[in-house]
């Protein structure tokens, strides 16, 4: 997708004036009548306290129930929403003592990608994430989260430094792609990321990566090789955006409702089928309702996972990186009398068979 077809999505998927999705309309109608009493209960001096609980409490019904029967595309919506907790927001609730390091020593400094080391609790840790940008101006400056081979290459090299001082490495995935323009592919923009594969699955340190909003293609893929890989409740990780798969299969972006529900990209399928190790619960109702919880609930689970794979001796914890990496894949198919379990190549290896040679004489 090119960067104009990024920016009419943004703008197709935008919440309305009141910042809610469509399927929250409900939800929408709840809360203005509740401000409505609010506001006549402090005009008249009328007790509108039990009408008022009662709506309350069928909010939260009501929020409980949409959410829990979320569709694959209003999932990718939440993930999208404005008001979600981007970088920033973490780095701000959750990260003391931060300290950003830039450039690639190489090309430049891509603002797309954020490293740096602090702390998380007690942890002293290198961070590495995609920022997004908030405001229209920051949102252009990095390229609203897609990353250009420089990003990538600044992240290997601080990861590096992290490798040097054994310090664990996080990363915090937010993209919808790496960037697709033509100065990214001629400063390598492939061969940036498949290092970054290579590189990452044989760090001597503990690594942990978490898809907090949106993990789409190479984008995530660049700091995506870990021990633990988890996911929040509401984003989704995918090998390509559902309007870039509409495109491609059906010729119609209006078709990626569909896409989105063929390629598997929510949570609960995400761990099912192994590719994500947890689900890190959030808020009712998503991130952007409370971004306090959500940053709490992140922040517990790396400090327990963190604490968790520094019990590990380095050769065993690379050993078990290799396992999760070539275990991803197996799946299973349901025939009419018995149900086979079948891996990708990538998964189990099985020997070549001996070939036999056969001579051949002339007459």
């Amino acid at each position: 997708m090119t960067r104009t077809d990024d920016l009419s999505v943004a703008v197709a998927n935008e919440p309305n004036g009141n910042g809610y999705l469509d399927f929250e309309k409900p939800l929408a109608n709840l809360e203005s009548q509740i401000a409505e009493l609010q506001a006549l209960q402090t005009a008249k001096g009328i007790d509108y306290s039990p009408e008022i609980r009662q709506l309350r409490s069928n909010l939260v019904k009501l929020t409980g129930k949409i959410y829990n029967n979320l569709s694959a595309w209003e999932t990718v919506q939440v993930a999208r929403h404005p008001r979600r907790p981007i970088l920033n927001d973490y780095l701000n609730l959750m990260m003391k003592d931060f300290r950003e390091l830039h450039g690639d020593r190489c090309f430049g400094d891509d603002r797309a990608i954020v490293t740096g080391f602090g702390r998380i609790g007690r942890e002293k840790v290198l961070l590495v994430g995609h920022r997004k940008g908030r405001t229209t101006k920051e949102k252009v400056e990095c390229n609203f989260g897609c990353a250009h081979p420089e990003g990538y290459r600044k992240a290997l090299l601080k990861m590096k430094l992290a490798e040097k001082f054994q310090l664990p490495v996080v990363c915090l995935i937010d993209t919808p792609g790496a960037y697709p323009g033509l100065d990214a592919e001629e400063r390598g923009q492939a061969q940036a990321i498949a290092v970054n594969l290579m590189e990452m699955s044989r760090l001597r340190v503990p690594v942990v990566c978490v898809v907090i909003g949106e993990g789409g293609s190479g984008g995530a893929l660049g700091i995506g090789v870990c021990d633990r890989f988890a996911i929040m409740q509401f984003a989704y990780y995918s090998v390509i955006s559902p309007e870039g798969c509409a495109a491609i299969l059906w010729k119609s972006g209006d078709e990626a409702p569909r896409a989105a529900e063929e390629l598997k990209l929510v949570s609960k399928n995400l761990l099912k089928m192994g590719v994500v190790d947890h689900i890190i619960p959030e808020p009712l109702g998503g991130a952007h309702r409370n971004p306090h919880e959500a940053v709490h609930n992140l922040e517990t689970h790396l400090i327990k996972t963190i604490r968790e794979l520094r019990r590990y001796k380095i050769e065993n914890l690379l050993e078990n990186r290799y396992r999760r990496l070539r275990n991803i894949g197996e799946f299973t198919i349901a025939e009419k009398t018995t149900t086979r379990t079948v891996r990708t190549a990538a998964a189990v290896e099985t020997p070549a068979k001996p070939t036999t040679r056969r001579k051949i004489t002339k007459t």
